[in-house]
């Protein structure tokens, strides 16, 4: 039973991300690109496949509608998407994932700025792309650990996006992230598609995410030290409010 409702799922998501894909295609063919157009259109696709597909998500705080850079701690694959529910914005992502079928593809179309982690020359050309995004009045998600993590805690952040906003006096919101087992972390050398059948075939999946007030400074290690701070402070306690709920 478990195999085929994760099948089922994997197959509803590859569908409605082709037809979504489709939604922002023709128009753009027709009229033009509009990218404010297309995240609407990304944001409505997102809410309605993350409850197709189990997901169980509880949001707190208020959703930036503002231009900023939004920096969470790093758990899943799927932390773009549970930010692409309320946020309308440009997710900064791994080089690897262009390559993924189906979701490469519609994360092209949709803006995802892709960056190769161990290129420095990719770093500062992302950072540059950082900087436009937010002054053509979008929002810009990026997770400055650098990779996923396990722990209770958030890992080192880099320190790129921190002396960026600050350079450029942009506001930084951070964004705390939390799932309901541990087993729904995507670390390691784990693939997409095991992962998602593993995952995806259990009822539900909870998950919690929570966003801080808006943090502006000249100085870069005052906004990592309070990101990280308040991201720390804040795990706790949804992991204990997960808790009751997969419990419940």
């Amino acid at each position: 039973m478990k195999f085929f409702r994760a099948l089922g799922r994997l197959l509803y998501f590859a569908l409605s991300t082709m037809v979504r894909i489709g939604q922002i295609i023709w128009p753009n063919l027709i009229h033009g690109e509009n990218m404010r157009r297309t995240l609407q259109i990304r944001r409505k696709w997102a809410r309605h496949l993350l409850p197709a597909i189990g997901v169980q998500l509880e949001v707190s705080g208020t959703p930036p509608q503002f231009p900023c850079i939004l920096m969470g701690n790093h758990r899943s694959y799927l932390d773009p998407f549970i930010l692409i529910h309320d946020v309308d914005g440009f997710p900064v992502s791994k080089a690897e994932v262009s390559k993924w079928p189906i979701i490469g593809y519609g994360a092209r179309v949709t803006g995802v700025l892709f960056l190769e982690r161990d290129s420095s020359k990719s770093r500062q050309f992302t950072l540059k792309r950082i900087a436009q995004k937010v002054a053509e009045g979008f929002s810009v998600f990026l997770y400055p650990e650098g990779t996923t993590g396990d722990k209770d805690h958030t890992l080192d952040f880099r320190a790129g996006g921190f002396k960026l906003a600050a350079s450029n006096n942009i506001p930084i919101v951070p964004v705390a992230i939390e799932y309901g087992s541990k087993e729904d972390y995507w670390v390691g050398n784990d693939g997409f598609v095991s992962h998602f059948f593993r995952r995806f075939s259990e009822k539900k999946v909870f998950v919690s995410v929570q966003y801080g007030e808006p943090i502006q400074s000249s100085d870069a290690a005052l906004l990592i030290s309070t990101c990280k701070s308040w991201i720390d402070e804040q795990l706790p306690g949804m992991q204990e409010s997960l808790k009751r709920r997969v419990e419940n």
